[in-house]
């Protein structure tokens, strides 16, 4: 197992961990009641969520480049 490899296993159990912590802003029983939903309303971060979102893109974005890079590394140095 290659650097990489190591490196993206590792983002993605942190990205993984920082969605289950994402605060869930819809009730799943409203889906199928059909209640009035509060989707688009201005409700506006603060503190920690900010903070668990911030940090869920730079994962996503980092799990990406990785995926790409150990992808190239594959096709490149494979026998």
């Amino acid at each position: 197992m290659k650097f990489v490899d190591v490196l993206l296993l590792i983002v993605s159990i942190v990205l993984i961990a920082l969605i289950v912590l994402q605060k869930s802003d819809e009730d799943a029983a409203n889906a199928f009641t059909g209640e009035k939903s509060d989707l688009y309303s201005n409700k506006k971060e603060r503190g920690w969520d900010v903070l668990v979102q911030y940090l869920t893109a730079g994962f996503s974005i980092a799990f990406f480049v990785l995926a790409i890079v150990a992808q190239f590394l594959v096709s490149r140095f494979s026998i």
